[in-house]
């Protein structure tokens, strides 16, 4: 499908078909979701054979840094709605939930905005370097072999994010959430929320090997600039 400009993308907006037969561009998705799917399992696998140094050396400096366990499971909303639970190195005290209750009323309010703080004081410093490099995410690799997420796709959210779609909300479930995605390559913590949904449902539109493509490089660049992460 051909891509378009974001300038001029509504989050209310609905897809754009090409001037297609129904069945041909089903055929054309189905064969792009099951070859995604083939290219998602390959990579996937050899990275994590790959890269099973940096988990140790990661795993030693987490431990040695804070007091917790070296991985966090954040329950997630996946594809059709389904609860997922995602993997990543923990970056944070063991005790960050609690630690909610301290906010202050500013914080409170950009949390409860954006799901998340600029200037987070539950953040470990180990964690820090790891958001920023966003090396995280790499226990990510076992949820896209598991199928949970795709390599590229709209980062999964939790239960009250989905509800922010509101009339987009099933569009939005009905592809795999991904490692990376437009809005995860493009801006992410330089956006605001509703961009961000502006962003999630712009790929969705356009959902393509040849974008797909384009935010793998993207993102490459933008963790080598470190760019929008937090």
């Amino acid at each position: 499908m051909e891509v378009r400009s974001i300038e001029n993308v509504q989050v209310n907006q609905v897809a754009v078909l090409p001037n297609k037969g129904i069945k041909e561009l089903l055929g054309e998705y189905n064969a792009y979701k099951y070859i995604k799917r083939f290219f998602d399992i390959i990579c996937s696998g050899l990275a994590l054979i790959l890269l099973s140094p940096f988990f140790l050396i990661i795993s030693i400096l987490i431990k040695l840094d804070s007091k917790g366990p070296v991985f966090f499971v954040h329950k997630r909303i996946g594809k059709n709605g389904k609860t997922i639970g995602i993997y990543k190195f923990r970056t944070m005290v063991s005790n960050a939930e609690e630690l909610i209750k301290s906010f202050t009323p500013e914080q409170m309010k950009e949390f409860q905005e954006n799901f998340k703080l600029e200037n987070d004081p539950r953040i470990t410093k180990i964690g820090k370097f790891l958001r920023k490099t966003s090396l995280d995410e790499l226990p990510q690799l076992i949820n896209i072999l598991k199928g949970d997420l795709a390599i590229v796709g709209p980062r999964p959210v939790i239960k009250d994010e989905v509800e922010k779609y509101g009339n987009n909300k099933e569009k939005f479930l009905s592809v795999t959430p991904g490692l990376t995605g437009y809005w995860a390559a493009n801006g992410r913590s330089t956006t605001t929320y509703p961009q961000r949904m502006t962003m999630e449902l712009y790929y969705i539109d356009n959902i393509s090997w040849k974008l797909d493509i384009k935010i793998i490089f993207k993102t490459f660049i933008s963790v080598i600039k470190k760019e929008g992460a937090i």
